[in-house]
């Protein structure tokens, strides 16, 4: 199966974590296909910083698919995970339900089934529009079925060489370095995300047992009340009857690991036997995971002494950020999440801030500003990969963003304006499509139809109402400033007429462009195309004060050019005093 790509492609971290998951595969000795994995516990809104655990492997599936090799993008739902806290904005009666699987939680909004439901659905359709595909699978139907009898059986009887394992991290104090940040100080949110991370990989596996038991890696849900509030009390290794109690109603039960299916693995005994079953070739992991004692070091251990199978090749992955927050945390709520995202970005963007950065590099998402410069970036990008001679590791994340194998070129405008040019078009106008596609097709962007700026244009709008602050926004006057006008220098009057006088018919934005910065030059007897001096750029500066005085009664507001010809030569005329 080895498929390496030819050593005059540019290589970058898709294509190396590619070759080791071939790499892997030969290793194992599995069958066709080779298996990136990915795999999120449904326990709140899923954000942009989950967002990199589905789209690491699904970059490298994707190239996998490009070289022809057999493969797939195997996600699983941790469905089966103990609810374990009521986040904020969720009625406090819901305490009920801690220790209950994702599954048997009701949704709390009354929208789906379940917990596990509501919040599978938002981001299942998110990554829909980024192109990704994968085979989705639910640990609580893989438990349930008894599909994973065996691979308990085996847990259970090597219990006490998995605890010899665990045995030597528990004594260790983790130490951990914070990956390096090209953004900003992360190291806060990195070390709250180590704390969340130690917490989660050590419960249950200290109550696991019970005395005259050990440690045990299984843990019963009740079948009384359906929590995993239970101890095991005995064990028999012949018939596989394990006898537990509940602390919550004093439940006494057994079950029988052979013929039933009440429970699971602990997570740290449960992540390598997904591994081996499944036949895991790559799985990234967050950089919390990678620490020494966490459940991804003693899963790799574990893996291979227990499963006989050959840990997968992986990578840790950095933090994602938004706009300098503090780590994200999907239980809590609150951060942005896909949706959100694709409400602004088209999907090749967003998922070119994700392709094209190193795994371990931490990084932040912006809605503000930075959006118009974020679309300035790719439209260049896409310019210089129209070029085959300049094909490189650039162009080749941009490659990756814009289209996949099995979905093929993601949505994008087929008249592609500059996401400035529409964005402050949409704040002059209110966000109208007619308008907006009149005026750009004035503005050198000539179109049949609104249908060809999308999916750019509806972004331009949303952006423009959500996220530009309202004091950012421009409010045109609907009445001319009639005592500013009659106040007007004799140097403003004339810098004014000028601007009139050259301002007739249709505007096109080039020559409203040149009129706009060379009326200070026109006033002091130079031609439109000489280099402004010293003194035109000050009088260019007094002059766009003027006009946004006159116009939208601010200091400043969008470009002037588009400022005007969005509101054509009638209007800018009687606002201007005529």
């Amino acid at each position: 199966m080895s498929r390496s790509t030819p050593p005059s492609e540019p290589h970058d971290w898709v294509t190396r974590a590619a070759d080791d998951a071939i790499r892997h595969h030969e290793k194992s000795g599995a069958g066709d296909p080779v298996t990136c994995s990915s795999g999120i516990s449904p326990s709140g809104p899923i954000h942009l910083g989950n967002l990199r655990e589905f789209l690491m492997p699904h970059f490298v599936a994707d190239e996998l698919r490009r070289r022809g090799v057999p493969v797939r993008h195997l996600h699983v739902w941790d469905d089966y995970d103990r609810f374990r806290k009521v986040p904020a904005g969720v009625d406090p009666s819901y305490a009920e339900h801690i220790g209950r699987p994702y599954t048997a939680v009701p949704d709390p909004w009354g929208c789906h089934p379940t917990w596990s439901d509501h919040f599978k659905e938002p981001i299942v359709q998110a990554l829909h529009e980024l192109g990704v595909d994968m085979e989705e699978i639910s640990q609580t139907e893989r438990y349930r079925s008894g599909l994973y009898r065996a691979e308990v059986l085996r847990a259970v009887r090597r219990r006490r060489d998995i605890d010899a394992v665990l045995a030597k991290y528990r004594t260790k104090k983790v130490a951990y370095d914070a990956a390096p940040d090209a953004t900003g100080d992360h190291d806060a949110q990195e070390a709250e995300a180590l704390a969340e991370s130690v917490a989660n990989d050590d419960e249950g596996e200290s109550g696991a047992g019970g005395e005259g038991v050990g440690y045990f890696p299984f843990k019963p849900y009740c079948r009384d009340c359906g929590r995993d509030t239970t101890t095991v009390t005995a064990y028999d290794d012949e018939t596989t009857d394990l006898a537990y109690t509940c602390s919550v109603n004093d439940y006494h039960g057994t079950t029988n690991l052979a013929t039933e299916d009440e429970g699971k693995l602990v997570w740290k005994a449960d992540w390598p036997m997904r591994w081996a079953f499944e036949h895991v070739d790559f799985e990234p992991a967050g950089m919390d995971h990678a620490t020494p004692g966490s459940s991804f070091t003693v899963g790799h251990e574990l893996v291979e002494s227990v499963w006989d199978y050959p840990r997968p090749a992986w990578f840790g992955y950095g933090f994602v950020g938004f706009a300098g927050v503090q780590k994200m945390s999907s239980s809590a709520g609150g951060a942005p999440t896909a949706e959100d995202a694709l409400r602004v970005l088209e999907p090749g963007i967003l998922r070119w801030l994700y392709v094209r950065r190193q795994p371990k590099q931490t990084f932040d998402i912006d809605f503000g500003p930075e959006v118009v410069r974020l679309y300035d970036e790719w439209d260049a990008l896409g310019r210089k990969a129209a070029d085959p001679a300049k094909r490189d590791v650039q162009v080749l994340a941009h490659e990756r963003a814009a289209s996949t194998q099995t979905a093929g070129r993601l949505p994008t405008p087929e008249v592609v304006v500059p996401f400035r040019m529409l964005s402050s078009v949409a704040d002059v106008t209110a966000g109208s499509a007619d308008q907006i596609s009149r005026i750009v097709n004035h503005m050198g962007h000539p179109h049949d139809a609104v249908d060809q700026l999308e999916p750019r244009l509806s972004r331009a709008v949303a952006w423009t109402e959500e996220f530009v602050p309202a004091a950012d926004r421009t409010t045109v006057r609907t009445e001319p400033d009639k005592a500013a006008i009659e106040a007007l220098s004799s140097q403003e009057r004339v810098w004014l007429a000028l601007l009139l006088q050259g301002l007739q018919g249709d505007l096109e934005l080039e020559s409203v462009t040149s009129l706009v910065y060379g009326v200070p030059k026109l006033a002091r007897g130079m031609p439109l195309d000489d280099k402004p001096t010293d003194e035109v750029r000050a009088d260019q500066k007094e002059f766009f004060r003027l006009l946004y005085h006159l116009l939208v009664d601010a200091d400043r507001g969008p470009r002037l050019p588009t400022l005007i010809v969005a509101l054509g030569t009638d209007r800018v005329r009687t606002l201007l005093g005529g």
